[in-house]
């Protein structure tokens, strides 16, 4: 027998409860909890009972990696695609997701076979304009206006594509839930039978997600547990440049990234990264290279500073591509450690490119810039990375020999690290310093 059940599920961030309320507790968000309907079918006694295995006795599947048609993006997924593998594709409206899979889809329905790219925000014509303006005229690209799941399904099983792009999830609803599309139920459920159908018929499939107004997906978390690999687009909209950043992967490293220009024709792959962003750099003071590291692959970035005298009683702390609050904490360390007193000015911190930077590694490249700006002296040919502590002591950070081997690469022979990150590289002078005032110490 069925028994329906209902409770109340919160539309950001997935927290259900039996009854109504204002406020969520978990995220608490307002006037979020939506009701939803559960329909409980009773479970049939007498399945079959899986046991379990050691270890050491299961076999390894050879993973048969398929190309996305650009060489980086294999990279950053550990090598391609992998047959059945359900991957998030998530970023700003407007930065060229669906750019993005359209190419993919043309390359993969000439290689692999049929593509099919179903579309739930753009009619066909629309899609037609925007494949002539990139030049795709792949004859097995497939295109499908629906938003009804169960449609979708019959679709895929009866075609068999060999790809499967869904623009977007937040447009998929199923017929057997009462709620509107784009809930959390919706999303989950849609996520889930489509990954079952689409691992059954090894069918390569790509989700593209929305993002809510904080920058990360939205719907439940889960969406994100569900998926095989989760890819976030990101980049200024009036930029030509976007990187697309492997957050997860179950078949490979997360956290590497591939860096795109996009061009009349669409996007393009940038072959040198670490150039592409250096390639405008001027040695002026309050300039300082670092290199970043998202996985295993460093990119050399430049993390620029500017500081004038304040203009009100206030003084501003602005930052671009580095948290402000960080940076608070920067010019606290500097005032009380190094005695660089920052109460009167106005700072600006910017990493050039639009690339976000979280990891502690670039706070000492921040301090230095800072330090560069106020005593008007430049920071040139120096590579420069670690993270500050409290007291103004240099720690250690991971990726010491790649970065200094990509700064190398690229002409760079000394380096400013932490003592902990004192390794050698043939051709670089390391400097490894233990505080902030030794730092500070050799730049002056």
């Amino acid at each position: 027998m069925k028994k329906e059940k209902s409770q109340f599920v919160c539309q950001e961030c997935g927290h259900s409860s039996p009854k109504w309320l204002g406020r969520c507790p978990s995220c608490g968000a307002w006037n979020s909890m939506v009701e939803e309907v559960h329909v409980l079918k009773a479970t049939a006694g007498g399945a079959s009972l899986k046991f379990s295995k050691p270890l050491s006795e299961i076999e390894e599947e050879g993973l048969d990696r398929l190309s996305t048609g650009f060489s980086k993006l294999d990279e950053a997924l550990g090598g391609g695609l992998v047959r059945g593998q359900a991957l998030l594709l998530a970023g700003e409206p407007g930065i060229g997701k669906s750019t993005l899979l359209l190419q993919v889809c043309e390359y993969f329905s000439k290689v692999e076979g049929k593509s099919l790219y179903v579309s739930g925000e753009e009619s066909p014509s629309q899609l037609r304009i925007r494949a002539r303006r990139l030049g795709i005229t792949a004859s097995d690209l497939h295109v499908l206006a629906e938003t009804n799941l169960e449609n979708l399904l019959e679709v895929l099983y009866e075609e068999k594509p060999r790809l499967l792009a869904v623009d977007s999830v937040q447009t998929l609803y199923s017929s057997t839930l009462e709620s509107s599309p784009g809930s959390v139920a919706q999303v989950r459920e849609c996520t889930f039978r489509l990954i079952e159908a689409c691992k059954d018929l090894n069918t390569v499939l790509f989700l593209v997600g929305q993002v809510n107004k904080e920058g990360v997906v939205a719907g439940p978390k889960v969406l994100e547990h569900m998926v095989d690999t989760v890819l976030y687009f990101e980049g200024e909209r009036f930029s030509f440049h976007r990187v697309v950043k492997v957050l997860k992967n179950r078949f490979g490293a997360s956290g590497d990234v591939a860096v795109f220009k996009m061009a009349s024709g669409g996007l393009e792959e940038v072959q040198e990264p670490s150039a592409f962003f250096l390639q405008e750099r001027v040695s002026s003071p309050g300039s300082v290279v670092f290199p970043h590291t998202e996985g295993m692959r460093p990119i050399l970035l430049e993390v620029q500073s500017l500081t004038i005298h304040a203009l009100y009683t206030t003084p501003q702390r602005r930052t671009q591509g580095f948290d402000a609050n960080r940076l608070s904490i920067i010019l606290a360390v500097l005032e009380k450690e190094a005695k660089l007193f920052t109460r009167d000015r106005d700072v600006f911190v910017k990493v050039v490119g639009g690339v976000d930077v979280e990891e502690p590694a670039i706070d000492l490249a921040v301090a230095l810039s800072v330090v560069s700006s106020v005593k008007e002296k430049p920071v040139e040919d120096v590579l420069v990375f670690g993270e500050l502590g409290l007291s103004g002591e240099i720690r250690a950070v991971h990726f010491a020999h790649e970065r200094l081997k990509e700064g190398r690469r690229f002409g760079f022979k000394r380096a400013l690290v932490p003592r902990g990150c004192a390794v050698e590289v043939e051709g670089m002078e390391v400097y490894p310093v233990r505080h902030i005032r030794e730092a500070i110490e050799y730049l002056t």
